[in-house]
C-alpha cells in the first residue's frame, strides 16, 4: 500500500489518481477528507492526517510499504506555518514512517535547494533531505523546478484573468524552467515503485525555459486580454523583504524567493535526465491554454 501524503494538493491528486488508474493501492491523507471525495470515488483510502499532529501520521503510516511526501506550507501561516509543517511536520512523518517498518520514502525537495539559501523554505528543504538520508528508511529526491501550477497561474495568471493585472518582482526577464504537476506525478510513481531509483536524488524540470515577462504575453494572448503589469524593482524588494520577515513572512518570502530567481541561473536542460525517467511533455504555453480554459466562467 502507498501512502500519500498531502493527496488534495497540486501534486499529491496527480499521483493519487496515476497510481489508482495503475491498480496500486493507495491510502491519501488531508487535512479535510470532504475535499477528497473525487480521489474516494476512484478507489483511494482517504483518511486524516495532519503534519503537525504526530498521532495522526503513525495511524497514516500503520501498513504502508511506501510514502510520498507531497504537502509543502511555503504561504502558510500560525498553526500551519512553514516551519511546522515543512521542517517539524516532515521529520515527524520520517519518524513514523521508520517506526511503522515503511520501505520507501519518496520526498519533494525543490531545485536549487542548498543549506546556505537566502530563503528559509529552501534552506529547510535541505535539512529535511539530509534527516531522510540519515534515517536508515529508503528513500528517493525528487528536487523539481517551479511548479506551473504555482509560479506560473496561482502568483502571476490567475490575477491576469481576474482583474486583468499582475505583478512582477524584478524585470521579470529572467529565464525559468517550470514543471507541470501531471510530468512531476510520473517522476514520483516511478520513484515509490522503481528499485533502481532507491537513494536516488535526482533534479527534474519541465521542457522549456521562459520568462515571467513570456509568461504575461501567453496570458494575453490566450485570454485575448491586455494586462496591466507592475514591476517592483528587485533594489524595493532587497529592502522590503527583510523589514517585513517578522510581520508578514509569507509576503516576505515571496520577495526573498522572487530576488533569487531573478538574479540566479533558474534554467533546467531536460536532457540531462537520466534513462529511467522520461522526458517531461506539458510546455508552458499548453499549460497557460488549458488554465485560462479551465477558468473560464
Amino acid at each position: 500500500m502507498i501512502l500519500v501524503v498531502g493527496a488534495t494538493g497540486v501534486l499529491g491528486r496527480e499521483v493519487t489518481k496515476r497510481l489508482l488508474a495503475d491498480g496500486c493501492t493507495v491510502r491519501a491523507t488531508t487535512r479535510h477528507p470532504d475535499s477528497a471525495d473525487d480521489l474516494r470515488k476512484l478507489g483511494a483510502d482517504v483518511v486524516y492526517a495532519d503534519l503537525t499532529d504526530r498521532a495522526s501520521l503513525a495511524r497514516a503510516c500503520d501498513g504502508a510499504g511506501a510514502v510520498l511526501a507531497a504537502a509543502h506550507s511555503l504561504m502558510g501561516t500560525g498553526k500551519y506555518a512553514s516551519k511546522a509543517v515543512d521542517d517539524e511536520g516532515h521529520r515527524a512523518l520520517i519518524d513514523a514512517a521508520k517506526a511503522a517498518g515503511v520501505e520507501r520514502f519518496v520526498y519533494t525537495s525543490a531545485r536549487g535547494a542548498t543549506s546556505d539559501h537566502p530563503v528559509d523554505f529552501m534552506r529547510t528543504k535541505v535539512a529535511i533531505e539530509g534527516y531522510l538520508r540519515e534515517s536508515g528508511v529508503d528513500y528517493t529526491i525528487l528536487r523539481p523546478s517551479a511548479f506551473m501550477e504555482w509560479h506560473v497561474h496561482r502568483l502571476l495568471g490567475r490575477s491576469i484573468l481576474q482583474s486583468g493585472t499582475a505583478t512582477v518582482f524584478g524585470t521579470g526577464n529572467a529565464s525559468t524552467n517550470f514543471i507541470a504537476a501531471e510530468d512531476l506525478a510520473r517522476y514520483a510513481c516511478i520513484a515509490l515503485t522503481a528499485p533502481g531509483t532507491r537513494r536516488r536524488t535526482y533534479d527534474v524540470g519541465g521542457p522549456d525555459n521562459v520568462s515571467r515577462r513570456d509568461v504575461v504575453a501567453m496570458y494575453e494572448r490566450h485570454a485575448c486580454r491586455r494586462a496591466k503589469v507592475r514591476y517592483v524593482p528587485l533594489g524595493v524588494i532587497r529592502v522590503m523583504s527583510p523589514l517585513l520577515a517578522s510581520i508578514a513572512p509569507v509576503p516576505s518570502r515571496l520577495m526573498a524567493m522572487s530576488v533569487w530567481s531573478e538574479t540566479t541561473d533558474q534554467t533546467f536542460d531536460p536532457s540531462t535526465l537520466p534513462q529511467e525517467l522520461p522526458a517531461p511533455r506539458r510546455h508552458v504555453d499548453d499549460f497557460v491554454r488549458n488554465a485560462i480554459s479551465a477558468n473560464r466562467p
